[in-house]
């Protein structure tokens, strides 16, 4: 697998790098450290108030730290066994220039701190973090809490709708260098809004109404078992623990309870995102990466 490590030198990309170290790497396996010096006015901006030597003088800087970032994190990976390379990048832009590697590099896996230098410290992320998340037409790993845990004591959350975007995702988590023994959760969330009548009429229509709704019911029942399924089959052909759960209600909301009960280290949820828009994110993905308080992979399908 080839990964894509951005880096800003902050403590939330260092904890992004020691999530790597909680994965079963081998030396098939490729990361490449990556650190962007951007600017922020354009050139013309600069010029005509005046301020190019501030600017000049605040490059020379970044081109001066930018070595040091990147030896930081090589320390943190020094335990690890994949390939390891490093690449320094100018730019007008941080988001734009990793999408762009992980293009041009045709990576597997972004993997991101949840936020950058600037902000307040806290399980929200930064915006290049999300940028790079909706934008880039590759899955994303935002990791956004220090992970102490040893790699087989990480728990994972699939939250799977059966869509292709989702199968997808199980595939690529299938395939993932996550260890054999990792704990893994499937949740299928059934929608459960109720017919929408008013229930003012005389009982013959009510329990009209009600019989309906329990069809209904049964059938998204059905088809959530057939969900769980497929993805228990493609799980668990990898991964040893595997459990199942299915309920009804909003699915974020859902989500998010489900991975705060099973104290969770990781949510993987596919992107269902909007037909000729790359990576652009459905309303359940933004929900959950802006909310979650543990990490998230966005799984991605590319679709020209």
């Amino acid at each position: 697998m080839k990964i894509l490590l951005p880096t800003d030198g902050s403590e939330h990309s260092e904890v992004a790098a020691k999530f790597l170290t909680c994965l079963n790497l081998s030396v098939e396996d490729e990361i490449t450290i990556f650190h962007t010096t951007y600017w922020g006015p354009p050139l013309w901006y600069i010029k005509e108030f005046g301020e190019e030597s501030h600017y000049k003088a605040l490059k020379a800087i970044k081109k001066e730290i930018a070595p040091r970032i990147i030896d930081s994190v090589l320390r943190i990976l020094q335990p690890v066994k994949a390939r390891i390379s490093t690449a320094i990048v100018e730019g007008c832009s941080a988001e734009d220039c990793i999408i762009e590697a992980a293009v041009d590099s045709d990576m597997d896996l972004i993997v991101m701190g949840a936020q950058g230098i600037r902000g307040i410290k806290s399980f929200f992320i930064g915006s290049v973090t999300r940028e790079v998340s909706i934008k880039a037409p590759k899955p994303v790993l935002i990791v956004k809490l220090p992970t102490h845990e040893k790699p087989a004591g990480l728990k994972v959350l699939f939250a799977t709708d059966g869509s292709d975007n989702s199968r997808d995702t199980g595939k690529f988590l299938s395939r993932a260098p996550f260890y054999d023994d990792m704990e893994i959760s499937i949740l299928n969330v059934m929608p459960s809004e109720a017919l929408d009548i008013p229930r003012t009429f005389d009982p013959g229509v009510i329990e009209e109404i009600i019989d309906v709704e329990e069809k209904i019911r049964e059938t998204r029942v059905a088809e959530s078992k057939r969900i769980i399924e497929y993805a228990r089959e493609l799980l668990g052909k990898k991964f040893s623990s595997v459990n199942v759960i299915s309920e009804f209600g909003d699915s974020s909301r859902e989500i998010l309870k489900i991975a705060e009960e099973l104290k969770a280290n990781l949510i993987v949820v596919g992107c269902r995102g909007l037909r000729g828009i790359k990576g652009m994110m459905g309303s359940v993905s933004r929900n959950i990466l802006s909310h979650s308080e543990c990490s998230v992979l966005i799984g991605k399908t590319c679709k020209d």
